[in-house]
């Protein structure tokens, strides 16, 4: 007879379906818990959790987690609320006119960012130690240039799921992360 624990059952009565096999997958209680949080805080109109906070939630991964795809899914969706609201909330307060200046400000500030020469965009990782492969960050910021510039068409999506090889010595990473969770603040902020 095999018994199963309580965190057992609760994983296979989840919200999302988990991850079969030797893979993992992001933990059950802790995306439970920081859903909980954030429906709370959508609900009663408190300001505890950003737009940002959830698009930098991370998940330990156990075997038998959520399935990623479907948990990343459904955070990109919560965002979207959380983006839409802090939107409404400023125009509100400032008027339509602060809320455009101060988006394309950023969009100008991320824009002088991805317009300085390739290979020099962003820091490097010094020594032995790794980070993003330049060549793709590169032409991810030449996308994202020409998208600002001229309105070549780039979705949320593209920009929330886009990922990096690794190289010694390459981009470091925090600052390649910060610019397109900048990126995605100004998509969210036109939407």
């Amino acid at each position: 007879m095999t018994t199963h624990s309580s965190a057992d059952r609760r994983q296979a009565s989840g919200m999302f379906p988990t991850v079969t096999g030797r893979h993992k997958g992001y933990a059950p209680k802790a995306v439970d818990d920081f859903l909980h949080s954030a429906r709370s805080v959508f609900e009663g109109g408190g300001s505890t959790i950003t737009a940002s906070d959830v698009r930098s939630a991370a998940f330990p991964l156990v075997r038998r987690g959520y399935q990623p795809d479907a948990v990343d899914a459904a955070l990109a969706r919560i965002e979207d609320a959380f983006a839409a609201r802090e939107r409404n909330r400023a125009v509100t307060a400032g008027g339509t006119g602060v809320w455009i200046d101060g988006t394309r400000r950023r969009a100008q500030e991320i824009l002088d960012r991805l317009s300085r020469p390739p290979r020099k965009r962003f820091g490097r990782v010094r020594g032995l130690g790794y980070g993003y492969r330049i060549d793709e960050v590169d032409i991810v910021a030449d996308r994202l240039a020409e998208f600002l510039s001229d309105g070549r068409p780039v979705t949320v999506e593209q920009v929330r799921t886009v990922a990096f090889r690794m190289q010694r010595r390459g981009y470091r990473e925090a600052q390649v992360d910060a610019l397109l969770d900048a990126v995605v603040d100004v998509m969210l902020a036109v939407a």
